[in-house]
C-alpha cells in the first residue's frame, strides 16, 4: 500500500492539477488512517475547488477521527446545506453536535436519521437523545410542580401586563375578549346562550409584531395562568412519548382553569397532514386535534392561543368550529402604536425631546421588534460615542433618523409572499385582512 501511495504523490508531482488523482490519494491514505496527510490533500482540494463535495466530506471524516468537532461541524453543515450529507455522514453529524453540546440541533437531526432508517439504533447517541423517562408518560400533578419553577421550558406563570399595556390591535383584542375574556367574566349570560368558556383563536401576521405579548396580555387580563410551548417543547424521540407530551401539558392546563395555552409557530405542529410522509408526525397532529376538541377531558376555562408566521401551512382541520375557528390577521403596528412603542424603548435612556410622531411617519410596516432595532442601534452608536468623548452624550432625534435609515422593515418578505395567497388562495376570504392592509381589496 506504501508502494502504491508513493506511487500516487510521483503521478501528481507530474500532474499537480489532477483533482481526482489527489482525491484517489486522499481515499487511501484516509483508509490507511494518515489522517494529517490525507487531511493535506483534501484540504488542497478544496484550495482548488472550494465546493468539491467528496472533499468536503473526506475532510469532515479526517476530523472526525481527530477529534476535532467544531471544524467537523463547519464541513457537515456546508454538505448538509447542500443536501450531499450521507446517513453515515448525518449520525457523525449528530456525535459531533452532542460532543460540543448543541444538544438540540443534534436531537432534530437524529429524528431525520430515524425518519430515514426507523429500526437505526446507537448506544452512545440512545443514552443521551432517547433518555426520556418512564414509557407511560409523566404524573400531572408532578409536571404541574415543574411547571410552576422558573427556567422550566414550560414555565408556568401569571402574567400582570393587560390589555392597556399593548398599543394597537383594537380588532384582535375584540376578538380576544368576546370569544376568551367576556366567557369567563359573565360566565352565567354565555350559558345562557350556550356558549361554554374556553376556545381556540389562532393570530397570524408577520414576525415581531406583538402576538406573544397579547398573548400574555390575555392572560392578564382574566388573572389566569399562562402557559408557553413551541414544537420542540412537545417532540420526543421515542414515539409515543410526544403525544404524551402533548396530553400532559393540557392536563396541567385544565387543573388549572383558568389558563391561557399559548402555542407558538403552530404552523410546525399543524402543517397540512397530506404533506406529513412520517406516520410519527401525522400522529402527533391528530393528538392535537383531539385534545383541542376536549373528547376525553373537557376544555372548560382552557384558552388557546397559537401563533404562526405562514397561516397557509397549517391544516384547515386546525379551523373547524370548537378548534381555532377564529382566525385573526396581526398587522404591523399603526401609526399610533409606533410612537407609544418608540417611546417605551426610549423610556429610562439618556436622550433629548424626541419627536416620536415625526419617527413614527418614517416607520410604516416596521413591526415592534424592528422599532426596538432602531432603538438599540441608536443607543449603541451614543454609548461608542460616550465611551470615545468620555462624557455621556444623549440620544438624539438625527441618531434615531440615522438607524431608521440603517434599518429597515422586515416585514417586506412575509407581506411578498402573503400578497400571493391572497390575491390567488383566497376562495375563503381568509386572507382579506391582508388585501385590505395592502389597499387591494376591491
Amino acid at each position: 500500500m506504501n508502494e502504491m501511495i508513493e506511487q500516487l504523490k510521483e503521478a501528481l508531482q507530474i500532474s499537480p492539477n489532477n483533482i481526482p488523482l489527489r482525491l484517489h490519494l486522499a481515499d487511501v491514505m484516509l483508509k490507511e488512517n494518515m489522517l494529517n496527510e490525507a487531511s493535506e490533500q483534501f484540504s488542497e482540494i478544496l484550495r482548488r475547488q472550494n465546493n468539491n463535495l467528496k472533499a468536503l466530506t473526506g475532510l469532515g471524516d479526517v476530523y472526525y477521527r481527530q477529534h476535532k468537532y467544531s471544524a467537523a461541524i463547519i464541513l457537515f453543515e456546508q454538505l448538509q446545506h447542500e443536501g450531499s450529507l450521507t446517513l453515515e455522514g448525518k449520525i457523525k453529524f449528530v456525535r459531533c453536535l452532542l460532543k460540543e453540546n448543541s444538544v438540540p440541533q443534534a436531537k432534530d437531526l437524529y429524528m431525520q436519521v430515524l425518519q430515514e432508517q426507523p429500526n437505526f439504533k446507537d448506544a452512545e447517541i440512545d443514552a443521551v437523545l432517547r433518555a426520556t423517562g418512564n414509557e407511560t408518560g409523566a404524573d400531572p400533578d408532578l409536571l404541574l410542580q415543574e411547571l410552576s419553577q422558573p427556567g422550566n421550558k414550560f414555565f408556568m406563570e401569571k402574567p400582570t401586563m393587560k390589555f392597556e399595556d399593548v398599543g394597537g390591535m383594537k380588532k384582535l383584542k375584540n376578538e380576544i375578549s368576546l370569544k376568551i375574556i367576556q366567557p369567563v367574566k359573565n360566565p352565567g349570560l354565555y350559558k345562557a346562550f350556550g356558549k361554554k368558556t374556553g376556545g381556540g383563536i389562532l393570530m397570524y401576521g408577520p414576525p415581531g409584531c406583538g402576538k406573544t405579548f397579547i398573548a400574555k396580555a390575555t392572560a392578564g387580563e382574566i388573572d389566569a395562568k399562562f402557559i408557553s410551548l413551541g414544537l420542540h417543547d412537545i417532540l420526543d424521540m421515542w414515539i409515543g412519548n410526544s403525544e404524551k407530551n402533548l396530553h400532559e401539558i393540557f392536563q396541567v392546563a385544565r387543573k388549572n382553569t383558568p389558563c391561557v395555552l399559548f402555542i407558538d409557530e403552530v404552523d410546525a405542529l399543524g402543517a397540512s397532514r397530506a404533506d406529513m410522509r412520517q406516520s410519527a408526525m401525522r400522529q402527533i397532529i391528530n393528538q392535537f386535534l383531539a385534545e383541542l376538541d376536549g373528547v376525553k377531558d373537557s376544555n372548560e376555562g382552557v384558552l388557546v392561543l397559537a401563533a404562526t408566521n405562514a397561516p397557509w401551512s397549517v391544516d384547515s382541520a386546525f379551523r373547524r368550529p370548537g378548534r381555532f375557528d377564529r382566525v385573526i390577521f396581526v398587522a404591523p403596528p399603526d401609526e399610533e402604536s409606533r410612537k407609544d412603542i418608540l417611546l417605551s424603548h426610549l423610556k429610562d435612556k439618556p436622550a433629548e425631546k424626541i419627536d416620536a410622531t415625526q419617527i413614527a411617519k418614517l416607520t410604516q410596516g416596521y413591526s415592534g421588534a424592528d422599532l426596538k432595532a432602531i432603538i438599540d442601534i441608536a443607543t449603541e452608536a451614543k454609548l461608542e460615542e460616550s465611551l470615545n468623548k468620555g462624557v455621556l452624550q444623549p440620544i438624539t432625534q438625527k441618531d434615531i433618523s440615522a438607524a431608521v435609515k440603517q434599518h429597515r422593515a422586515t416585514t417586506g418578505e412575509w407581506f411578498a409572499t402573503a400578497r400571493n395567497y391572497a390575491l390567488y388562495a383566497n376562495e375563503t376570504g381568509l386572507y382579506d385582512d391582508i388585501l385590505q392592509y395592502l389597499n387591494l381589496k376591491k
